[in-house]
């Protein structure tokens, strides 16, 4: 389709807003004062391609990049009630999806956190809880699970791939060790290798690493250093992630190193230009390596076996996602929830021990409601995000509407920038090479200013 503008050049933005992963954004979910009942928020919803995600809220380590819900270790006896907890919630929740129609679950994921952090005998538990409890049949849907190097250990990779895991996808961030260091992830290149040779032994048919970008120190040698030691195990993902220092993080309690705000915005200035530079040279070495590009974060190997293929980026938050567990949300057409959230270390523990007391999951607690816009906002944003594109008959047959006529001043801002691909075919609305690398700022701009206002009045904790 083309967009016009008509608009002189727009100013500059900062390439670096925020990784738009899930719409609306979890900072603009609220207590929900009706505490819809599961039965009634899931009774006219297809049940036929639910998707699964199982969240497990425990780490070794908290790197100091991460604002993810996840709590160090784990007292004597916390993950056996985590389980029992999430136990009763899979039946009060399979219990709310009926039978009066065929419930089916066509994907599975676990995710934290780390789920490896459960023994091998925990895993057990977990993959009967899924299966039995939920009724998803492991080994015949794609199931990706999160590991890190620490936790990957044969005895539960063995217990992963028994129970039909065909993802795992480790954190990485950097085989340099000064860089771990830099992003406080106590970790050595040597215990990385052991734990990727570990997961290639254990045939697992897709192994994704995260490696990040955008480190104190990293230079474009080193950055090179990684992925060439990545492309070394001939992953059949990688993930590219800019570094963020979000506020309650390890590396946002450091603090500035510079004084004054002209110097601080100088020096984040020169930050967002290292990573769009890292960026790029990352991008450029993947796809010179016989990678495609699926969206600005994700790659995958050309002869990457598809029917094994886990999840796509920003594809994961689709209608019909169940999640249980703290830090998961679900999804119906009309409601996003999820129980509370929080990145603070003291605030999670005190959910966290709250949800192993809570013994009535009968209720939505904590949500959004999404609205007829909200659902057009959230699609264009999900298709945008990702290489492929928009087909707009796509987008035409399930709204009934064109994307241009209901987000003119977006695209047109988009187009004004050089971030849409004038080259696509017609009917394809397709990001550029500058638009896919702009994601982080493209994917906010087509907040509402509904979801905007939110989470600006979102109270961190």
């Amino acid at each position: 389709m083309t967009i016009t503008t008509g608009t002189p050049a727009p100013a500059a933005v900062r390439p670096y807003e925020s990784y738009v992963y899930a719409y609306p954004h979890k900072t603009a979910y609220r207590p929900l004062a009706d505490r819809p009942a599961l039965r009634s928020l899931w009774a006219a919803e297809p049940k036929d391609a639910l998707s699964l995600y199982l969240h497990l809220p425990f780490c070794e380590v908290r790197c100091g990049f991460c604002n993810l819900f996840t709590r160090i270790g784990a007292p004597e006896g916390l993950t056996t009630r985590y389980l029992d907890a999430l136990d009763r919630q899979a039946l009060v929740v399979r219990e709310a999806l009926g039978d009066d129609e065929p419930v089916r679950f066509a994907a599975a994921a676990f995710g934290g956190g780390t789920p490896t952090f459960l023994t091998a005998a925990e895993l057990e538990r977990l993959c009967d809880l899924a299966e039995k409890r939920m009724g998803a049949d492991l080994s015949a849907v794609p199931l990706s699970v999160e590991t890190s190097p620490s936790t990957a250990t044969a005895d539960r990779l063995a217990v992963l791939a028994d129970r039909g895991t065909t993802r795992i996808s480790i954190g990485v961030q950097s085989f340099v060790d000064e860089e771990a260091r830099a992003a406080v992830r106590p970790q050595r290149r040597a215990d990385v290798e052991a734990a990727l040779g570990r997961i290639r032994d254990a045939r697992i048919p897709v192994l994704n690493i995260d490696l990040i970008y955008g480190i104190d120190g990293q230079t474009e040698r080193s950055w090179l250093t990684s992925l060439d030691a990545a492309l070394a195990w001939r992953p059949e993902e990688l993930y590219l992630y800019p570094l963020y220092v979000r506020p309650l993080t390890g590396l946002h309690r450091l603090g500035p190193v510079v004084a004054g705000p002209e110097a601080e915005a100088r020096e984040q200035t020169a930050w967002d230009e290292q990573r769009l530079r890292l960026y790029a040279v990352g991008r450029d070495h993947l796809l010179a390596r016989g990678y495609e590009q699926v969206s600005m974060r994700m790659f995958r190997r050309s002869d990457a076996p598809r029917e094994q293929e886990g999840p796509s980026d920003h594809a994961c938050q689709t209608d019909g996602m169940i999640g249980l567990g703290c830090g998961a949300r679900s999804y119906t057409s009309a409601l996003h929830y999820s129980l509370d959230y929080a990145v603070e270390m003291r605030e999670i523990r005190s959910i966290i021990d709250d949800f192993t007391a809570t013994e009535d999951f009968s209720r939505a607690e904590v949500g959004r409601y999404v609205d007829a816009d909200e659902a057009r906002r959230r699609h264009l944003l999900q298709s945008l995000l990702q290489a492929a594109g928009l087909p707009v008959a796509e987008y035409r047959a399930r709204f009934g509407t064109d994307p241009g006529a209901d987000f003119p001043a977006e695209l047109a801002g988009f187009a004004a920038r050089g971030w849409l691909d004038t080259s696509a075919p017609d009917g394809l609305l397709r990001l550029s090479p500058s638009g896919l690398a702009h994601s982080d700022a493209l994917g906010p701009a087509l907040f509402s200013p509904g979801v905007r206002a939110a989470m600006a009045a979102y109270e961190r904790k």
